[in-house]
């Protein structure tokens, strides 16, 4: 799974979870560790704005998708690799909520010199 759609994916899986009374806290607190270190990320790169649409993205993730997957790339998030706190985060969210995905390696990242590429369930691509 590439960086982009594990973080979205993650995104959402958290949102969901932290709405039920029934999620652990584990989950809650690195859902909330994962906004928090993508928050620092716009800060630090300037695009404090884009906080915004990452607390709409966890509102309405249909309306503002490829608004924030625009802003997660800007920002460098599509180049991360496994070691970096913001995928393990993410690929702990989404142990935690599908352990049978998570071991069969579902939310592995693994990019190697791609261009384009797409891996997962359900992907939309948009080109430009």
């Amino acid at each position: 799974m590439d960086p982009i759609t594990l973080i979205l994916t993650a995104l959402a899986a958290g949102a969901t979870a932290a709405a039920k009374d029934t999620a652990g806290t584990a989950v809650k607190d690195a859902y909330e560790g994962l906004k928090a270190l993508i928050k620092k990320k716009f800060t630090d790169q300037g695009k404090a704005d884009s906080s915004t649409i990452l607390d709409k993205y966890v509102q309405k993730p249909e309306k503002t998708e490829a608004l924030l997957e625009d802003e997660l790339k800007d920002v460098g998030l599509d180049k991360l690799k496994d070691e970096d706190e913001i995928i393990k985060l993410a690929q702990e969210i989404l142990k935690k909520g599908d352990p049978k995905g998570a071991s069969t390696g579902k939310y592995e990242v693994s990019i190697q010199g791609s261009r384009q590429f797409q891996v997962g369930d359900n992907n939309l691509q948009h080109n430009a």
